[in-house]
């Protein structure tokens, strides 16, 4: 019988530092990590890697995989569709990797009504003005995306204080610590 790699779902607020505490940990710890790529129809930033970062497609084939089927979760944020399709899952699974899935609140509801039956991670800022300023502070987007975020984050953190919406809710207000506490997660205790 297969071994099926663990996976585990990473939610949290644009600016709440998810992606820099993923960056380290799959650093830290080579070969045993899988990031499932999520698809998205929003135009790549400086830097980002089609296939590495983003599957970035056109929004007419997105619309119709998702029809298909062949996504886990879809969700449609600032005019851009992003979502995780089953093959990115599987394939992080059949490389033997634990999967990390990096998804908003939709996408966790939505991948709660599949039977992957993963452990929920729930990242957030210690407070809304912190995460204001991270967002500000990137430069990268116009007042009215930046507005939006943040909306959209305000319904995430108050959805992560539903009972058993997440499994583990690690504040980041210090990345030393809130690192330290992703690998409890993930790991257990034991293992640090």
């Amino acid at each position: 019988m297969q071994t099926v790699a663990k996976i585990f779902v990473i939610s949290g607020p644009s600016g709440s530092g998810k992606s820099t505490l993923l960056k380290r940990l799959f650093n830290d710890f080579p070969g045993t990590f899988g990031f499932s790529i999520s698809h998205t129809t929003r135009d790549p930033r400086p830097k980002e890697e089609n296939g590495v970062d983003y599957h970035f497609v056109n929004k007419e084939l997105m619309e119709r995989e998702v029809a298909e089927g062949k996504f886990i979760e879809s969700a449609t944020f600032s005019g851009n569709m992003y979502g995780t399709s089953i093959k990115a899952v599987k394939d992080v699974v059949d490389a033997g990797k634990v999967c990390i899935l990096d998804i908003d609140m939709q996408g966790v509801k939505a991948v709660k009504n599949t039977d992957l039956n993963p452990q929920y991670i729930f990242v957030q800022p210690p407070n809304v003005e912190i995460l204001e300023q991270r967002l500000r502070g990137r430069g990268t987007e116009k007042e009215e995306a930046v507005l939006a975020r943040l909306a959209a984050s305000k319904a995430e953190m108050a959805y992560a204080q539903e009972p058993s919406a997440y499994d583990r809710i690690i504040i980041n207000d210090e990345l030393e610590s809130a690192y330290k506490d992703l690998q409890t997660a993930i790991f257990g205790q034991e293992q640090l």
